[in-house]
């Protein structure tokens, strides 16, 4: 049965109407999908994976609500699978139309997705063997078989350029927050849909500010940082200052990161850390994860798109051991001197930095840091909140370590910047919706949004329909 609501927006109307049905990341951070209906198109903004709470999760295992095979076209914001994670899924359940997105996310999508495909076909095959899911067999949500299908679909949108679908017209405008982040504008009979997407930081350590966006008629703003504001952190000194410490008292640091955006830009502070002399210079580095060495390539062939040098962008990975198969990974994790280990995952859902944790968890002169905003639910987000036991692989294992919360590497706006960004418009859209935010966070914005700028604004519910 279509969720409440979904149902009256399947039948096309007329070109001129304007219809929205908020299929994901509208009571959550993650999900991130968007079906806007107008020009005689119906596009779907984003296709992304639901992650945090087990509630949440299992909506990615329920059918769209809206049958794959009526979407005209997917355009992508980014790369981070809680916006793209999903497409596999719908190439399988029958979607046969384009996928546009810009080239860098392309090329980063491919990385992603083919990662998310072998991680979860692994996780599978890892619970089988030891017995400890409640499914006969365990299955992945999507193998790389599926991913393979879906990354065949997306195709490149001119830059400075827009593409049709139907009589609407998509345009990008660049969102920062990540390699090829777009912003994206729906134009159709003279009205304009505009999603932000993520939207970048304008003191980004690696990208360029959010581009402006002056137009809107109806506008679905991201939420994450919607109810606070980063620290004024140093956050090059602070990492200075928790591996100089950690590796007087004999200790490692382990970095989970996600593998894209994230890896990249701890990999240019610690870089900036041992040209400055403030860590030890033949401190060893490691990078273990292969998606992002092959993402840290991929950010060098676009470094056009950076507001770093060319120079550093070609030296992130100077003097950093690019870890490759699982045994030297898990040879890694039986080394007991003091080094700095970045790994995947960046919330500890998964991936080879569940071995790190294992291995480095109970030694009180160790330090765990996590360097980014943590969803609900998540590994990361029970450690930040001070869990002193977490389950990996179907065993607790005792948090002795110390752990820290690095927000300042958080390529999000904060609060602050997302009323920078909306401040922008040249005029009031006629509505505005909070989106991509936990509940807290989304509401906070919509109060701020409605009393500093007067908007009509409001924070849709998941699976709601409006004809606008």
């Amino acid at each position: 049965m279509p969720e409440c609501g979904v149902s009256d927006a399947l039948a096309r109307g007329p070109p001129t109407r304007m219809k929205l049905t908020f299929l994901g990341a509208a009571d959550t951070v993650t999900g991130s999908k968007h079906l806007v209906e107008m020009g005689g198109a119906r596009v779907l903004l984003d296709c992304g994976l639901f992650q945090g709470y087990k509630t949440l999760r299992e909506r990615n295992w329920a059918p769209l609500a809206v049958p794959p095979a009526q979407i005209d076209a997917v355009v992508l914001s980014h790369a981070h699978l809680d916006h793209c994670g999903w497409l596999p899924v719908l190439v399988r359940q029958g979607f046969k139309g384009p996928v546009y997105a810009s080239a860098a996310t392309r090329d980063l999508a491919e990385v992603l997705l083919l990662d998310s495909a072998h991680l979860q076909e692994e996780d599978a095959r890892r619970a089988n063997r030891g017995g400890w899911s409640r499914h006969a067999p365990a299955l992945p949500l999507y193998g790389v078989a599926d991913a393979k299908r879906a990354i065949a679909r997306i195709g490149v949108a001119p830059a400075g350029r827009g593409v049709r679908v139907g009589d609407a017209r998509i345009e990008f405008t660049p969102a920062g927050h990540l390699l090829g982040a777009m912003s994206v504008s729906v134009r159709a009979n003279g009205r304009t849909l505009v999603f932000s997407g993520d939207l970048g930081r304008g003191d980004d350590l690696l990208m360029p500010a959010p581009g402006r966006v002056a137009q809107a008629d109806v506008l679905l703003i991201e939420s994450t940082y919607g109810n606070r504001c980063h620290p004024r952190d140093d956050v090059q000194a602070h990492l200075g200052e928790i591996v100089r410490a950690t590796v007087r008292r004999g200790g490692s640091v382990l970095l989970p990161s996600f593998a894209v955006g994230r890896a990249q830009a701890l990999l240019l502070v610690l870089q900036r850390l041992k040209a400055a002399g403030e860590i030890p210079a033949d401190l060893p580095l490691f990078l273990d994860s292969p998606m992002a060495s092959t993402a840290t390539a991929l950010y060098q062939r676009h470094r056009k798109l950076l507001r770093i040098t060319p120079r550093e962008a070609a030296t992130l990975t100077d003097d950093v051991t690019l870890v490759a198969g699982p045994e030297a990974s898990e040879r890694l994790t039986r080394q007991r001197w003091p080094k700095v280990i970045i790994s995947a995952s960046g919330m500890a859902t998964g991936g080879r930095v569940l071995h790190h944790l294992k291995a480095l968890a109970p030694n009180p002169r160790n330090h765990i840091v996590f360097p980014g905003f943590q969803v609900g639910g998540t590994r990361g987000a029970a450690l930040v909140g001070g869990a002193r036991e977490v389950k990996i692989h179907g065993e607790y294992v005792a948090v002795k370590a110390t752990v820290s919360h690095l927000e300042g590497f958080s390529g999000h706006a904060d609060a602050d910047g997302l009323m920078e960004w909306l401040r922008g418009f040249e005029t009031p859209p006629e509505r505005c919706f909070v989106v991509h935010g936990e509940p807290v966070a989304a509401d906070t914005l919509r109060l701020r949004i409605q009393d500093e700028l007067g908007w009509r604004v409001s924070v849709p519910e998941h699976g709601a329909a409006l004809d606008l």
